[in-house]
């Protein structure tokens, strides 16, 4: 079989995989705190015939760090990260870390997210609020008042620039190394009455899609044109025969 088949069938592979990151990014371009996903490519040399041949390898999906816009909501419980931290939040799947941070307070005075999993603390622990004491105040190193009186820390965590982060739900991140709690709030912090958005780009996704479209094409008519090259080198080996 021609090399330019299977150059084609491994182009095509990798641009579904992109196509599917496309597709989330735009589904979610309006979810609070969502990273957007991206695909790193290699190519692999093959050592087969005189001519060294580039295919595209399978490519790893990777989560975007990129801070996205913050919407200014004036809600009390609602609070943006400013810098790299996240939220640490309580799962069925355990210690889940998200930059979506709208939260409530529930009726017994614990701080849970929209889909009532427990915001923590710095130590892990959940939150528990006053709900008699009316709204909080969240001051930047995330310390929650209650009137004169302090009733816990939001915590902040730092995840590894290095740790992959399997998604969680649509905002929630988990990743393969221990976070851990940030306590120096100069470039690390957070803002009252404010929900980051998500820092997907549509333009960009959108330049993406019609990128990833033509090149799917253009594999396709490489795929065609190694066919129709096979099948009349068997004709023509066949009329010789």
């Amino acid at each position: 079989m021609q090399p330019a088949i299977y150059v084609g069938l491994s182009a095509q592979l990798v641009l579904e995989k992109r196509l599917e990151t496309v597709a989330r990014n735009v589904a979610n371009m309006n979810t609070a705190g969502y990273r957007a996903e991206e695909v790193k490519f290699d190519t692999f040399v093959s050592k087969k015939g005189s001519d060294p041949v580039n295919y595209a390898s399978a490519g790893e999906t990777f989560t975007s760090r990129t801070a996205g816009g913050f919407d200014k909501t004036g809600n009390p419980l609602d609070v943006a990260v400013e810098g790299q931290g996240f939220f640490g939040i309580q799962t069925p799947a355990g210690t889940v870390y998200t930059r979506d941070g709208r939260m409530k307070m529930t009726a017994q005075g614990q701080l849970t997210t929209l889909l009532d999993h427990p915001v923590l603390d710095a130590g892990g622990a959940p939150l528990q609020l006053d709900p008699e004491a009316g709204p909080p105040t969240i001051a930047r190193d995330g310390m929650i008042w209650q009137g004169n009186q302090q009733v816990g820390a939001i915590g902040l965590f730092s995840i590894d620039p290095n740790a992959k982060l399997q998604r969680y739900e649509n905002s929630g991140v988990i990743p393969d190394r221990p976070a851990t709690a940030i306590l120096d709030f100069v470039t690390d912090g957070v803002r009252q009455g404010y929900v980051e958005g998500s820092n997907v780009n549509p333009i960009r996704e959108m330049t993406k899609l019609i990128m990833v479209t033509r090149a799917f094409d253009s594999a396709a008519t490489a795929i065609d044109k190694g066919e129709k090259a096979v099948d009349g080198a068997i004709q023509a080996l066949g009329a010789n025969s």
